[in-house]
């Protein structure tokens, strides 16, 4: 079995999906509450607080210009988050898999359900927060409509990023490493709060090649400015390959993690 052998995958998946999406319904009173209140405090305490003494950064506002990256932020931290601690805590803790696998699913199905579950609250999370954004006037309409289904790839690319670490981490504890020495770094210098063009260019070099988020900031910027260019076809090329490669890896390491 080769790491890039294409997974074979049927309907069972919806299966799992569903799974997972009852059971965060049970609890959506909870779920709901960060992706409402982020944008609300990142908003007055950023960009309408520190955005006063901070002049316009190209021809817009400070809270113009963070708007997007609270979306593409929510959308990493929601898929990752989902796929990493939820996911291993439903693979050893909660014995979810082992439950789904003794069914007629197979282990590619259960972990595909998982990958597209993490894409879905990415989805739900942009669909939350949108509206916030618009009702205080930070978006353009009807470009930034755009950023419900693009909330969803972008998802799906953390969301496979987050069961590659999944697959490998001996213990759970383990996984506050990709969280501190990739996340957070992403966080900070992937052109969220401040132009990639002002860091040195050997930065710029490693957000641009290495830091998914900063193409996902890219294209949302873009579609809440309505400032679309075919510059940003490059980091839709960039996010559809390397989550295509990524999914097939990840599904691999983990079948052989759970078969191991």
């Amino acid at each position: 079995m080769g790491y890039l052998e294409v997974p074979k995958i049927g309907g069972g998946v919806w299966k799992v999906w569903r799974r997972n999406r009852d059971v965060f319904f049970k609890t959506f009173k909870v779920n709901f509450l960060p992706p409402v209140l982020e944008p609300i405090l990142y908003l007055l305490a950023l960009g309408f607080g520190l955005g006063t003494f901070v002049s316009e950064i190209d021809g817009v506002s400070y809270a113009r210009f963070i708007a997007p990256a609270l979306v593409a932020v929510s959308i990493m931290y929601s898929a990752f988050f989902e796929t990493t601690y939820s996911s291993f805590v439903r693979m050893y803790f909660q014995k979810t898999f082992d439950a789904i696998i003794a069914t007629p699913l197979t282990i590619e199905e259960v972990i595909t359900g998982e990958i597209l579950w993490g894409a879905t609250r990415s989805l739900i999370n942009a669909a939350i927060m949108l509206p916030i954004l618009i009702l205080f006037g930070v978006v353009a309409l009807p470009s930034s409509l755009l950023i419900l289904p693009f909330a969803f790839l972008g998802g799906f690319l953390f969301a496979v990023i987050g069961m590659c670490f999944t697959s490998v981490t001996p213990h759970i504890d383990t996984l506050n490493l990709p969280t501190f020495l990739f996340i957070t770094p992403m966080f900070l210098f992937s052109g969220t709060f401040f132009p990639i063009t002002l860091l040195p260019e050997p930065v710029q070099g490693i957000a641009f090649a290495v830091f998914p988020l900063t193409h996902l900031v890219a294209i949302i910027r873009a579609l809440t400015l309505a400032n679309l260019s075919a510059d940003l076809l490059f980091n839709l090329a960039w996010i559809l390959v390397v989550s295509g490669v990524l999914f097939v890896v990840s599904v691999n390491l983990m079948r052989k993690r759970l078969i191991v």
